[in-house]
């Protein structure tokens, strides 16, 4: 595996997590599992099903739920914000005045205001699982990507069946991406991230298909010592997996994938990335507006999960001038994908869900913040051929507590698990010891209201 790391981006949490970038080249970030590996597990897995997907846009650190969806106009100064609601699309439905585009197609959304059991900690893993974190059994529980991966399979042996487009990060021991826990390296989501992902995919300048092959050739060499001491047979077939692996670091479908650039220049344009529109503080690893439009071209090229995170939202000071930063940009982000999907008739096959760890305290603190509020917080969920133009649950008149129809992680899982085509009454996954582990905890089933 070819890693190349980086530089670092100077961005921390509260409990002093950093970050940096990193790019994985023909292997993947955890475990250094080479991609032939990969792909004999695919191999093993039940591939060939419908082509469903799922983008999950995720806000590390913890967005503040009554400045985005749950605005509260009744409540103290002191409480309330900066911050207005407007009108949407959908009669009764009214949302932060930073999210005009979001309001203009509200009847595509469906907005969670009573999201229930977050942890107070800057963690991923619960947006990841579905389940609390440090929790579960040996090897840990497996993201939806390694689930999915393992129970579907790739649907295009050129891309991997699930990826993630956040940079490297400390957030807690999964970082933004996930990773496989006890179903193993085999299944962790492949992480093509850098300075210039499409670039970055290519072979560089001076390294020929011939040297590729060559060095191909010189694995082989290697694997012959381990042929001839293996009596079991598993060497059988590796090189089939080997040519797999040369068709994808040589095939172009995965970096034209991640090639924004080919698109019209009307779509680079609704996304804000085209030459000219990307606002200044857009720029970084982690207000990257392409990565909304990598994720739509991914799952077209085949991906079944893509993940990316947006921002950096754990604002102890500062919050409104923040909010008035990066939600324009979360807006049109996201706005943008929605639209697209629709636009490409994918609306139905694909699932969009926007959430982070935990939501922000109803009281602004002194410095002009919001602190960690795990009692309630809020996501926003789109597609899948879901029921939308929905407010889903209500918090009470100060934003402390779900007051009407608590929604639980289980259950946001149980309804992606859903609108992917797999089953959380009957699909397992076996754990290290070979016991089989369902999908969700609580006997969740997937939301009445949406499916």
């Amino acid at each position: 595996m070819l890693t190349i790391l980086g530089g670092k981006s100077g961005e921390r949490f509260c409990d002093g997590m950093s970050r940096r970038n990193f790019l994985s080249i023909g292997g993947l970030a955890m475990g250094g599992l080479a991609l032939p590996q990969l792909l004999q597990a695919e191999a093993q897995a039940k591939a060939g099903r419908s082509h469903k997907a799922l983008i999950m846009i995720f806000l590390a650190g913890g967005p503040p739920h009554q400045d985005m969806w749950d605005i509260k106009v009744d409540a103290p100064r002191e409480i309330r914000g900066e911050f207005k609601p407007i009108k949407t699309n959908v009669s009764g439905i009214e949302i932060c005045e930073l999210f005009p585009n979001i309001a203009k197609h509200a009847d595509r959304y469906n907005f969670i205001r009573s999201m229930v059991g977050a942890r107070g900690g800057h963690d991923a893993v619960q947006c990841l699982t579905g389940r609390p974190p440090r929790s579960g059994p040996p090897g840990g529980w497996p993201c939806i990507g390694s689930v999915v991966s393992y129970l579907e399979g790739g649907a295009n042996q050129s891309v991997p069946p699930s990826l993630g487009l956040s940079p490297k990060t400390s957030h807690g021991p999964w970082g933004d991406n996930g990773a496989p826990g006890f179903l193993g390296p085999a299944y962790t989501p492949f992480t093509p991230e850098g300075g210039d992902v499409q670039a970055n995919m290519k072979l560089t300048e001076g390294v020929t298909l011939d040297r590729v092959k060559n060095r191909a050739d010189l694995l082989k060499s290697f694997d012959k010592f381990r042929r001839a001491a293996d009596k079991t047979g598993a060497m059988d077939g590796m090189d089939a997996f080997q040519q797999q692996a040369m068709g994808i670091l040589t095939s172009s479908r995965l970096a034209e994938a991640l090639d924004t650039s080919k698109e019209d220049p009307k779509v680079l344009e609704r996304y804000g990335t085209a030459k000219g529109t990307t606002k200044p503080t857009a720029d970084g690893p982690w207000k990257r507006l392409d990565q909304f439009l990598m994720a739509r071209r991914l799952v077209e090229a085949g991906a079944r999960v893509v993940t990316l995170a947006f921002s950096r939202w754990d604002w102890h000071g500062g919050n409104f001038k923040r909010s008035r930063q990066d939600m324009p940009l979360l807006d049109q982000g996201v706005s943008a994908l929605v639209n697209d999907l629709h636009d490409r008739g994918l609306d139905r096959d694909v699932s969009v869900i926007v959430w982070g760890e935990f939501g922000r305290t109803p009281k602004i603190n002194k410095n002009g913040g919001r602190d960690h509020w795990p009692q309630v917080s809020c996501a926003l969920m789109a597609g899948g051929g879901m029921r939308t133009g929905q407010v889903i649950g209500s918090t009470s008149r100060l934003g402390e507590h779900a007051k009407d129809r608590p929604v639980t992680f289980p259950e946001v899982f149980a309804t992606l698990y859903h609108n992917l085509g797999i089953d959380v009454e009957t699909a397992t996954v076996p754990d290290l010891q070979g016991r089989p582990r369902y999908l969700v905890d609580n006997e969740a089933k997937p939301m009445r209201e949406v499916v």
